[in-house]
C-alpha cells in the first residue's frame, strides 16, 4: 500500500519549488507566442522505477490547468530504457515553464523509488522489510517515504512525534533504558516504543522493559543472529548502520524483521529523464 501525500502538501511543495525558479517570471519563456501550442514528450534514459506523477502534474496546474498529460505508466511501475512516460500537450509558454521543476520532482523521486526497489528485490525471499529514515532532503520528507513505498520498501516513523525511538543520548540522560522506557510509557501511552542497542546486554535490558521494537545499531551479522535467538520473538528487531547493498542481503538473513537504510532518501542518485517538444 503506498504511502498517502496529503494533495496540499503536493500544492505547497510546488508552489515553493515554482516561486524558487521562475522569480520575477520567465524572461526565456517571453521569447515565444503566447499562443502557440505544442507537444511534448517525457522519456526515461535509462531503467527506473517511476514516482512523483502528482507532482509533475501539479507544477503544470498550477501554470495553466488546460495543460494536458497522457501517462504511459503509473507510480511504482517500472519503465525501460528509451521508455515513454509519459506526453504534454498545451501552450509552450508554461510547458517550458514547468519542464525543469516538473521534472525535478519526478526524476528525484524516482530515483529514491528505484533505489529502493533494488534494495527490496537483493532481499528477496528472507522476510525481512526495507524501512527508510529520517534521513530526508528538509522539507520534502512525505514525498520521500511515499516514493519508498512506490519502490516497495516500508515507512519507518515520518517524524519525531509519531513513535518514540529512545537512542544512546536519550538513555544516557535518563540513566538507563528502563528508565527511558517508564518515562516513554507515561508521557506517550498509545505510541509504539523502539529502543536503539549496541550489544546483547542492552538488548537484554530492552527486551526486560517490555518495549515493542528494538533496533539493532552496527551489529555484524553473527551478532544479529545471536539477538534474533536471544529475542526469541518477543520484540520486532530492526537492524541499522552500516547497511550496503553488498551486505544487505546478509543481514537480512540473519532474521531480523527490519532493516533500516539511509542511503534511500540521502544518497540520492535522479533518474535520468528528458522532455522533448515538437509543433
Amino acid at each position: 500500500m503506498l504511502f498517502t501525500v496529503p494533495p496540499e502538501i503536493i500544492q505547497q511543495q510546488v508552489k515553493l519549488a515554482l516561486a524558487e525558479d521562475i522569480g520575477s517570471g520567465d524572461v526565456t519563456a517571453a521569447l515565444l507566442p503566447d499562443n502557440k501550442q505544442i507537444n511534448a514528450t517525457v522519456v526515461s534514459r535509462q531503467d527506473a522505477v517511476i514516482a512523483g506523477c502528482s507532482w509533475f502534474e501539479e507544477v503544470f496546474r498550477q501554470l495553466d490547468p488546460s495543460v494536458g498529460i497522457g501517462w504511459h505508466c503509473s507510480d511504482g511501475e517500472r519503465v525501460e530504457e528509451d521508455q515513454i512516460v509519459c506526453e504534454l500537450q498545451g501552450l509552450v509558454r508554461p510547458v517550458v515553464t514547468g519542464e525543469r521543476t516538473a521534472l525535478n520532482f519526478l526524476q528525484t523521486l524516482s530515483g529514491t523509488a528505484t533505489t529502493t526497489r533494488r534494495y527490496v528485490d537483493r532481499i528477496a525471499g528472507t522476510g525481512a522489510q526495507i524501512l527508510d529514515t529520517r534521513k530526508t532532503v528538509p522539507g520534502l520528507r512525505l514525498a520521500q517515504k511515499y516514493a519508498v513505498s512506490c519502490g516497495g520498501g516500508s515507512n519507518h516513523r515520518i517524524g519525531l512525534y509519531d513513535m518514540v525511538l529512545i537512542k544512546e543520548n536519550h538513555i544516557t540522560a535518563a540513566g538507563s533504558i528502563l528508565n527511558a522506557v517508564k518515562t516513554a510509557r507515561r508521557l506517550s501511552p498509545k505510541l509504539e516504543i523502539e529502543v536503539e542497542v549496541e550489544n546483547l546486554e542492552q538488548l537484554d535490558q530492552a527486551l526486560q522493559s517490555g518495549v515493542e521494537r528494538v533496533l539493532l545499531d552496527n551489529m555484524n551479522p553473527r551478532t544479529l543472529k545471536q539477538a534474533v535467538t536471544l529475542n526469541s520473538g518477543r520484540a520486532k528487531l530492526e537492524a541499522s548502520g552500516g547497511i550496503t547493498f553488498d551486505n544487505i542481503r546478509e543481514v537480512a538473513e540473519t532474521g531480523v524483521d527490519f532493516i533500516s537504510v539511509g542511503a534511500l532518501t540521502k544518497d540520492i542518485q535522479a533518474v535520468d529523464l528528458s522532455m522533448r517538444v515538437s509543433e
